[in-house]
């Protein structure tokens, strides 16, 4: 039974994932997916759990058209995926800003890149700075504009990182555990940062995260997936008021619900996988 739409969610998917099936390389590459479904629905923000080798990245790089899919179908607003797509921002566990550029002219690098805005960045300049000014206003860096990102903490750095994720405005961000390697009061801080700009934007998001306490902070619903050869094994509603803060999380509604997505996780390990556990390009 497919759960009622949260306000500002539609109830069509924008991403749809049908018995999807991935390997690298040729029929003796590893099994990372099989028979994967997921669904997740315009305006939703959705994460996606799991042990750790169970395919999570892979099936990033499906979703934004990275890498084609072995067998089965994937389609992102309607469209099946080939190639690369526009209408996706992605922020990553490492900021990954370019070192020679300011922190503003970081955050408008897709306006470069990306069509119809690299046609006209020329002429829309002060408009799409404005844009970006205020983008980095929202999450804290006004005043950081003409920063280089060596100048930046790691905290401002990922900030930084989102505002050039949402730069151009995608339909959908994909985040790959984005503050995996911040410290535990500068990522839950982060965690209200992306918060916050999920609600005002109202974009849809898929969250990769070994972490299960930000999963259920931010997430409308959490996908626990099986142990590799990956696919979804669970799927959970997180039933709790917006906006969420660090004191939700020791709600003991909010305790429960990480406990049972552990003990899915922990399900999901003791499963022996179809294939030799060699983790090769299977994260």
């Amino acid at each position: 039974m497919t759960a009622a739409a949260p306000d500002g969610v539609a109830a069509t998917p924008l991403v749809d994932i049908a018995g999807v099936t991935f390997r690298y390389g040729e029929t003796d590459g590893t099994l990372a997916l099989s028979g994967l479904d997921l669904k997740v629905r315009k305006g939703e923000f959705a994460a996606v759990v799991g042990p750790s080798g169970c395919g999570k990245s892979s099936l990033m790089k499906l979703v934004t058209g990275l890498m084609p899919v072995t067998s089965g179908t994937l389609a992102v607003a309607g469209a099946p995926v080939r190639g690369p797509l526009k209408i996706v921002g992605m922020a990553f566990q490492n900021p990954t800003l370019l070192p020679w550029r300011d922190v503003l002219s970081n955050t408008m690098l897709p306006l470069e890149i990306v069509r119809p805005h690299r046609g006209q960045l020329r002429r829309k300049r002060a408009e799409y700075e404005a844009q970006a000014r205020a983008l980095l206003a929202t999450v804290g860096l006004r005043g950081f504009e003409k920063r280089n990102p060596w100048m930046l903490s790691g905290g401002m750095q990922q900030r930084a990182s989102l505002c050039r994720a949402l730069i151009h405005q995608p339909e959908l961000l994909m985040l790959d555990e984005p503050f995996a390697a911040l410290d535990a009061f500068t990522r839950e801080e982060l965690w209200g940062v992306l918060q916050n700009l999920w609600m005002e934007r109202r974009f849809t998001c898929i969250l990769v995260t070994h972490d299960l306490r930000e999963a259920a902070y931010l997430a409308d619903v959490v996908h626990v997936m099986s142990a590799r050869p990956g696919r979804i094994v669970a799927t959970h509603t997180i039933d709790l008021p917006r906006p969420r803060t660090v004191e939700s999380t020791f709600d003991p509604h909010f305790i429960d619900i990480v406990h049972g997505i552990r003990a899915e996780i922990a399900q999901a390990r003791s499963e022996v996988p179809d294939e030799p556990t060699d983790l090769k390009g299977a994260a």
